[in-house]
């Protein structure tokens, strides 16, 4: 489906057609299932790219109609939704639900590993959240790059900055996200 033609959808999801926004996602779903699929890789199986892509059409079709002006602005918003949704589901498994952070010893002896994906995606979250503090355009561009898969020439327009500065930017969130994952995110 053409550009313009997801633009006029949006347009009338937002004006009261919640049915157009139905729409877009059949149009923009393969799309959105690869880059659901490249965000969950390596991931654990409960949670499947199918299964974010459903939530995020849930999410975004409930409760009063987004104002999305075209495709890039509706990649932007679904890059947050799908971090918001990755971030909630590691926190329920991680929570005390069916024993929680316990760590399950098998009689083999060998020590689990402790880099899982769960913690991965918290840890994400708080880079993410002290990124914010710092700069929240860096946070945005993480967002957008990283959940929406948005090469640096979208962001820059999304944006309205230039695509040096996004990749400036990106470079320097990507340190700082980098340097807190390695101190485990307490910012040692």
């Amino acid at each position: 489906m053409a550009e313009a033609d997801i633009t006029r959808l949006l347009a009338l999801a937002r004006d009261g057609e919640p049915a157009q926004m139905g729409a877009v996602f059949e149009a923009l779903y393969p799309e959105l299932r690869r880059l659901a699929n490249s965000r969950m890789y390596g991931r654990e199986s409960t949670f499947t790219p199918t299964v974010l892509v459903h939530e995020l059409f849930l999410r975004i079709s409930q409760g009063s109609p987004l104002s999305l002006a075209d495709r890039n602005h509706f990649f932007a918003a679904s890059a947050k939704a799908m971090r918001w949704i990755l971030v909630e589901h590691a926190r329920q498994r991680a929570a005390g639900k069916r024993g929680g952070d316990q760590v399950m010893v098998s009689l083999d002896d060998q020590i689990p590993d402790a880099a899982s994906a769960l913690t991965s995606v918290l840890m994400l979250d708080q880079g993410l959240e002290a990124l914010e503090a710092i700069s929240p355009q860096r946070r945005q561009i993480v967002e957008l790059r990283y959940f929406a898969g948005m090469e640096f020439a979208e962001i820059a327009a999304l944006l309205e900055i230039s695509e040096r500065t996004v990749y400036r930017e990106w470079e320097r969130a990507r340190a700082f996200l980098q340097a807190m994952l390695d101190d485990g995110g307490d910012g040692r």
